[in-house]
């Protein structure tokens, strides 16, 4: 009886033991982003909800982009378990492989809940694992932005006329493309500079984020035009790299709860976007003047970024699957949007070829 008893007490000190080692797992997570831009509250939000969902097994330590590591190294420094975990938009990574690039944004296609649907229910969450996972990384996309500002410039802008020859921060490859193609020039910059280049002249206007985040960029201060709507980017993604081997030492219940702080991160990031982008455009209406592209120019803006999305799909096998998933969604929601306009979300766009598309993917 004794023996019993003391092989049960065994039993139950070691389950202890190993509940507390469980909550004894830290992890170091950094982003991409400094604490003055307000892209880094999508990073907070999920790291908070997360220590509270799984503070038992996991807590996470979050550091502002640049404290451990500088903000472009931030990819290698998770891929490399220097840290467990990093924040970002998957643009930056596209020199690793131009399917990071339809994965943080589209040109005048997707638009915010276009990318909720095709990552929750369309394929879209697994192509972004087989992305990151060949740098041995698993993705949790959790924030999600409507289309970006548009252009802060010097000089109005109000129709492709206007972009000849100007002089644009522009991020992202088919972006850039787009621009070059529309007669403007693509300037590449990391977002600290932008303030900078447009105080000094070195660029003729800028695109970066969000109303609200390029108030909080003070660009506001060194232009006087904001050109409105933001077609290079109708949309962004954002959420977290972690390291393989990391994920994959949590057990199944945590990986878990980390899912579901994603998921209910990415439905507060929209509302919380559009709040504060709506506050935003109200606060930049009385220091500048905001212009819109004219329809005419927008419908040739939609043919050329359709152009582009074409050629970079054809010349990238990887970006011509992540298109191909993205368009096949586009085709297959569209009936149901039609059928419920103008209450339904968004707009079915005459977007690229899908046929040639798939060939190039083949």
């Amino acid at each position: 009886m004794k023996i019993g008893k003391t092989l049960a007490s065994a039993s139950f000190a070691l389950t202890l033991a190993a509940g507390a080692a469980a909550a004894q797992q830290s992890w170091q997570m950094t982003t991409t982003w400094p604490s003055s831009l307000e892209l880094i509250e999508f990073d907070k939000h999920f790291v908070d909800l997360a220590n509270k969902l799984a503070g038992d097994e996991l807590n996470i330590e979050f550091f502002e982009g640049g404290s451990l590591v500088p903000a472009g190294e931030v990819f290698g420094a998770v891929e490399g378990g220097i840290v467990q975990a990093g924040a970002d938009w998957p643009g930056y990574w596209a020199g690793r492989d131009p399917a990071f690039s339809p994965l943080a944004t589209t040109s005048s296609l997707f638009n915010a809940v276009d990318y909720v649907n095709w990552i929750q229910q369309w394929g879209g969450k697994e192509i972004y694992n087989e992305t990151y996972g060949k740098f041995g990384m698993v993705y949790l996309p959790y924030a999600v932005t409507n289309n970006e500002s548009g252009f802060h410039t010097k000089e109005s802008i109000s129709s492709i006329a206007d972009l000849q020859g100007k002089r644009l921060r522009v991020s992202g490859l088919e972006q850039g493309r787009l621009l070059n193609k529309l007669g403007g020039s693509q300037v590449s910059m990391a977002g600290g500079e932008i303030y900078q280049s447009l105080e000094r002249g070195v660029i003729d206007g800028a695109e970066f984020s969000t109303p609200n985040v390029d108030w909080s960029g003070g660009f506001q201060q060194v232009t006087g035009f904001w050109a409105t709507p933001g077609w290079h980017q109708s949309a962004s993604v954002f959420g977290v790299m972690i390291n393989k081997a990391s994920w994959d030492a949590l057990s199944a219940e945590t990986q878990e709860k980390l899912q579901i702080a994603a998921d209910a991160t990415m439905l507060w990031s929209l509302a919380f976007t559009e709040r504060r982008a709506n506050d935003a455009y109200k606060q930049f209406g009385e220091v500048n003047e905001i212009t819109r592209m004219d329809d005419e120019s927008l419908a040739k803006i939609q043919e050329t970024a359709n152009e582009v999305i074409e050629e970079v799909a054809c010349e990238n096998p990887t970006s011509a699957k992540v298109y191909l998933s993205q368009l096949e969604y586009l085709a297959d929601y569209s009936s149901w949007r039609s059928a419920s306009a103008p209450f339904n979300l968004g707009r079915n766009p005459d977007g690229p070829d899908l046929e040639k598309i798939r060939a190039c993917a083949e």
